[in-house]
């Protein structure tokens, strides 16, 4: 069966879609055995990546949602859609009501059947939840791996802190994506908020840029040229990729842009960086 990468926040959507989109791009295709990432827009509010590349209406979302609970709902992948530099998508629609039921239906156990495919498919699918609400709880709870994206400030830490993550239910799958400078060490954050995982995003305008041309062409993930988010969240992909069961334990990034390591501790009261 494929596996399930969500792809959400707890607080707005502090560069959800870019870090979905840049997960899509550079996800270790040697992972799936060649088989090509699929990003799902699975956000009730969605509609971003139809009008941002000027998909066609057709095939969206909205079909897969149509089929869903049929005898023979079809596959996952004859929705999707190419984006001009490779990444396969199936896209929402605009307008929040189709998007939310469409989101819904996706959520039941009919619709994660349709995303995991039978036992012959393969590779990885990248859901893009938006804020993770009541609508896409069920889609976070079988996820294979759950990243979890928010700004660096205190306050929006502290909405994580105070969202009431449950660490039993998410020990080995739940890395927390910090995007944009952030004055706190990793091994701060985790050890405060009970993640184990916690990797730095750098907020990076010329890498979103040239994931959202309408051209066609590549992303570069490697090499002299490679953005530095590019590069970062291709070191996340290849930790995410890894099965579960064979993680030799989790593990922190260790600072701003380092590679250094730290295990993650569990909660410790009130982290130094809310009350500053």
């Amino acid at each position: 069966m494929r596996r399930l990468v969500v792809i959400g926040s707890v607080s707005g959507a502090p560069g959800v879609t870019a870090t979905a989109l840049a997960l899509g791009a550079v996800w270790p295709q040697e992972a799936d055995g060649g088989v090509r990432p699929v990003l799902v827009e699975a956000d009730g509010s969605g509609g971003d990546l139809m009008m941002r590349f000027g998909l066609p209406a057709a095939p969206s979302l909205l079909d897969v949602a149509a089929a869903i609970g049929q005898p023979q709902p079809g596959s996952l992948l004859g929705a999707v859609s190419e984006l001009p530099w490779g990444l396969r998508v199936v896209a929402a629609v605009p307008g929040r009501r189709p998007c939310t039921e469409a989101v819904r239906l996706l959520a039941g156990e009919a619709g994660r059947g349709v995303l995991l495919g039978g036992g012959g498919d393969r590779g990885t699918v990248v859901l893009d939840v938006g804020r993770i609400g009541e609508d896409t709880a069920p889609l976070v709870q079988v996820a294979d791996q759950v990243v979890l994206v928010v700004r660096g400030g205190a306050e929006p830490l502290t909405h994580v802190s105070s969202y009431g993550l449950e660490a039993e239910a998410f020990v080995g799958r739940l890395t927390l994506g910090v995007v944009g400078p952030c004055p706190y060490p990793a091994g701060e954050i985790a050890s405060a908020l009970g993640i184990e995982r916690v990797v730095f995003l750098p907020w990076d305008a010329k890498a979103v840029a040239s994931m959202n041309r309408s051209v066609r062409g590549s992303v570069r993930a490697s090499g002299f040229r490679a953005r530095p988010l590019l590069r970062a969240v291709r070191e996340l992909a290849e930790q995410l990729a890894v099965p579960r069961q064979a993680e030799a334990g989790a593990v922190v990034d260790g600072g701003q842009c380092g590679r250094d390591v730290v295990p993650a501790a569990g909660m410790k009261g009130v982290p130094t960086w809310a009350r500053r």
